[in-house]
């Protein structure tokens, strides 16, 4: 009869455990590479109305800049420290493994947003390579067969987004290049000049201005995002030559991005989608903290190309459409 009391007791505490677990708030952290850039603006802004619909609590950090790899790894520590069991993060290098393994090892779920980072339990992002190679597709057929000269406004050395998308659009040219799991950057001799623009429009305009020192013959330039498109065709503009470059680009945003191919300063760009990434990355975090499942592999949140004149060859959806689904100011 105790021994039966005893098994009772031991059954109902167990019961009480689980539903008090079951009951406590899910915390799901957001890290993302800045809290500047419109692309990870709307990404925070996806990522907190899914939780808000799930009821769970969205704790968010971003790092000072991209590369901020310090900031990032401070913002993961804090919030695991404050309850966190899914962390979403758009990595800004590899210096932050070492605690994404710590973390796991604590029972903490991280998924990596936008940006493949080595460790992650999974990725839910933009096939990179694939947004050149649509760019390159459609900047080989605007030439209409002349011979490129390039310029790639880059982002920085190492970042795997930054090789995929440089190497992808070489690759959709038709040049040589590297395949998508390297993280080196390819230059064939039709790429007569580089810069690191980290993504600013600033540091874009200074290195096409460069470049064009360089060699002023330059009739093609493919830029990491719209910012530094942007920034490029300012440098174009102010030596006279923005009618004799093609402009392509990465991201998706309404003004800097479709509103630029609408006024002609970009050519085409390439559409992504951070309100899904976000979105399925709360889902995941949520379904974490209810089966205790991680969520594995990659998930291609898809990518679109943006014309306002469509090329026989590439597929494209138009502005009006791009309109739709566009992101940011």
């Amino acid at each position: 009869m105790k021994k039966a009391t005893a098994i009772l007791a031991m059954t109902a505490l167990a019961l009480a455990t689980s539903t008090a677990f079951a009951q406590k708030e899910t915390v799901i952290g957001l890290i993302t590479k800045t809290d500047s850039n419109p692309f990870f603006v709307k990404m925070k802004e996806g990522a907190e109305a899914a939780a808000k619909k799930a009821g769970a609590k969205l704790m968010s950090a971003a790092g000072k800049q991209d590369g901020d790899t310090a900031g990032q790894i401070s913002a993961m520590e804090n919030m695991v420290a404050a309850g966190a069991k899914t962390i979403l993060i758009t990595s800004s290098g590899d210096a932050i493994i070492p605690t994404i393994k710590k973390i796991q090892a604590q029972g903490v779920q991280v998924i990596a947003l936008d940006s493949p980072v080595e460790g992650a339990d999974a990725l839910f992002a933009t096939n990179n390579y694939k947004a050149g190679e649509l760019i390159g597709q459609y900047a080989k057929l605007a030439l209409k067969g002349k011979k490129p000269v390039i310029a790639a406004m880059d982002l920085f050395p190492g970042h795997p987004v930054g090789a995929q998308r440089h190497n992808g659009f070489l690759a959709g040219y038709g040049l040589k290049t590297l395949d998508a799991k390297s993280n080196e950057l390819a230059m064939p001799a039709e790429v007569v000049c580089t810069a690191d623009s980290f993504g600013d429009a600033a540091k874009a305009q200074t290195g096409m201005e460069n470049c064009l020192q360089k060699n002023g013959n330059i009739n093609v330039v493919y830029a990491i995002n719209e910012p530094a498109a942007a920034g490029a065709y300012k440098a174009l503009k102010a030596a006279g030559k923005e009618k004799d470059v093609v402009i392509l680009g990465v991201d998706g945003m309404c003004s800097n991005g479709v509103g630029n191919v609408e006024k002609g300063v970009i050519a085409a760009t390439s559409m992504q989608y951070p309100l899904k990434m976000a979105a399925l990355g709360v889902a995941a975090g949520v379904k974490y903290a209810k089966d205790g499942k991680r969520q594995t592999g990659y998930t291609d949140t898809g990518v679109d190309l943006v014309a306002s004149k469509p090329m026989a060859g590439v597929k494209s959806i138009d502005t009006k459409t791009a309109r739709g689904q566009c992101w940011g100011d």
